[in-house]
């Protein structure tokens, strides 16, 4: 009886120890099996935002980076994309929990920071992702056919603008440098890019201000001037991304994983700016030539992803125009707000030195040949672009002139032509040449955004104000 009662513990005992090895290990297989999200706000039609989302998602980047190792080993990744068209129902959705990270603008992604600390919670903002330190990229338009030619001109006239968005702080301190009271001295009402679209065409606004890329888009679409940039009033703006905090507490590995990702959709942009202007026309319909204009080649913006001063800046004038314009009551602490360990976590992975690009302030770089002599072009002061319809790469010429007879003799000969770009001659601003100001002085000719600056031109050089067919006719002779 005992040796039986042994026995029966024994076996006992080796069934449990077994049951419980076999709980054990499908608690760990459950562990290791954890499904993680990773949902990420985009904004397609806002091309700044393309690194940070639009070709991360169509090429797949994300899921070349993400861990696999660690605490990673066997996880599953849920990776879910959201648009949206501007950053407030992003913000919105972060806020409730939808979303961990979000690209946006500075003044959006101050409200960002701000709607998370009212809800008792953080948001942070830790990488640009495109922008201008001066400016460029928001600007204003007035309709085609508006005699109006400068801001200055727009005293008592009704200028619609997405509220509380990059381009109404732009607008606001471009009013205050005119010495104007915003409240009394133009109407200022809200109206979304797609509304002041048909406004502008049906002239029921007299101006729009607005941001990347529309202050371009709806000129090059044929129903409107571009009359003021963003870097006249010296406001630097930036389109960067932001994650929730605690998000980012846990899974850190995942938040550089999703900036490796934009340093490749960036690398990938620079080498072949024509191939991928052409992937965001095909997901967005904003043509592929106002993409290259933004982010080829000494674009109206360049694609950075360090933490410049001027970028710091532009979050704390946000913070505190928002405050001003009674947006927000939040004090919102952009030294913390900003956090840039992540970014130089991934700048380090990738083999880059964050602190060489936070110095660099170069436009994108052409290297490029000219297309008539072959010869590597040296300086991009004066540089003509065309885009021929059924070309994949754009042409370069070393002078704006040649590149001008060059576009007269293809039209001649039947060709179709996307576009032509020329660089404001004072400026250095890539410009739509269609919708550019000319002066034919000596032997050259110059390119300007503004009438006044290409008539201030003209008088102290002696030259010839000329419109774009007039200029393509001159270069011709």
């Amino acid at each position: 009886m005992h040796l039986r009662h042994q026995l029966h513990r024994s076996l006992f005992a080796a069934i449990f120890s077994t049951t419980v090895t076999l709980l054990l290990g499908v608690s760990a297989a459950s562990a290791s099996a954890e499904t993680i999200r990773i949902a990420i706000g985009t904004q397609d039609t806002t091309i700044n935002c393309a690194t940070g989302g639009l070709l991360i998602r169509e090429l797949k980047l994300l899921e070349k980076y993400l861990p696999h190792d660690g605490k990673y080993k066997d996880v599953q990744y849920d990776i879910q994309w959201k648009n949206f068209t501007s950053g407030a129902p992003l913000t919105n959705e972060m806020v409730a929990g939808k979303l961990d990270l979000g690209a946006m603008a500075d003044f959006p992604g101050s409200f960002n920071g701000a709607a998370f600390q009212k809800a008792g919670k953080r948001s942070i903002f830790i990488s640009v992702l495109s922008g201008s330190t001066t400016g460029s990229g928001n600007g204003i338009v007035v309709p085609k056919a508006s005699s109006v030619q400068s801001l200055s001109e727009l005293k008592g006239k009704t200028i619609s603008v997405p509220f509380a968005s990059t381009a109404h702080g732009m607008l606001l301190r471009a009013i205050k440098e005119q010495g104007w009271d915003a409240e009394k001295d133009v109407n200022i009402i809200t109206q979304a890019p797609e509304v002041a679209g048909s406004a502008l065409q049906s002239n029921k606004i007299d101006a729009h201000a607005d941001f990347v890329p529309f202050a371009e888009l709806f000129p090059h679409r044929g129903f409107a001037r571009k009359i003021f940039d963003g870097s006249q009033a010296n406001a630097p703006t930036l389109h960067g991304s932001l994650v929730d905090a605690d998000y980012a507490r846990k899974y850190p590995e995942i938040v550089v994983a999703y900036l490796r990702a934009a340093i490749e959709a960036d690398r990938l942009f620079t080498a072949e700016p024509e191939k991928y202007s052409e992937l965001i026309e095909k997901v967005t319909g904003i043509e592929a030539e106002i993409n290259y204009l933004y982010h080829g080649p000494l674009g109206l913006q360049t694609r950075d992803f360090t933490w410049k001063p001027e970028y710091r800046q532009a979050v704390k004038t946000s913070i505190d125009t928002l405050k001003a314009m009674k947006r927000t009551e939040t004090d919102l602490d952009a030294n913390t707000f900003i956090v840039d360990d992540y970014i130089r976590t991934a700048f380090k992975q990738s083999g880059l030195d964050y602190d060489a690009h936070l110095k660099n302030y170069a436009k994108s770089p052409l290297t490029a040949k000219d297309t008539l002599t072959g010869k590597a072009i040296t300086d991009p002061k004066r540089i003509g672009e065309i885009w021929v319809q059924g070309e994949p790469l754009v042409r370069h010429y070393a002078a704006l002139e040649t590149a001008l007879a060059e576009a007269s003799k293809l039209e001649k000969a039947g060709k179709k032509l996307r576009t032509v770009y020329a660089q404001d001659r004072e400026s250095g601003l890539k410009l739509l040449a269609a919708d550019a100001w000319f002066v034919q002085s000596k032997n050259e000719i110059n390119a300007f955004l503004l009438k006044s600056s290409a008539e201030a031109w003209a008088k102290k050089n002696h030259g010839k104000l000329l419109d774009f067919t007039a200029a393509k006719a001159a270069s011709a002779v």
